[in-house]
């Protein structure tokens, strides 16, 4: 048996893990670690009904959304800054693809996404 400690959203677990090496050998009952639930939903900034953009702005990595640049009806040329992510303690920019209208920002400061979260949409 090996021991390990796992870090899950912050919460830390120490886990037993057991080889199964021969073909006759018995498995033992799993016990899992309760996992608590994921906080409450935030109210997430909302654009009206039919404005989603249809030019989506993805997470490249995980991260936390650390500043939003900027609002729902502004204006972007391509490159121009919408959010940052802090990225393993870094400020990473993310930019606009292509010329466009922000339709809708779908994070809060504070959030942590994974890598190919939608963060935003343009329209063009």
């Amino acid at each position: 048996m090996k021991s390990y400690t796992v870090t899950v959203n912050g919460n830390v677990y120490d886990v037993t893990v057991e080889e199964n090496g021969s073909a006759g050998a018995q498995t033992a009952p799993v016990r899992r670690a309760a996992v608590p639930a994921a906080p409450a939903a935030q109210n997430k900034p909302e654009a009206p009904a039919g404005a989603a953009g249809n030019v989506k702005i993805e997470a490249g990595a995980a991260g936390k959304v650390f500043k939003i640049e900027a609002s729902v009806g502004a204006a972007v040329k391509k490159g121009d800054t919408v959010l940052i992510l802090e990225i393993m303690k870094m400020e990473t920019p993310v930019v606009a693809p292509e010329d466009g209208t922000v339709a809708s920002i779908n994070v809060n400061v504070g959030d942590m996404v994974e890598a190919g979260a939608l963060l935003a949409t343009l329209s063009n």
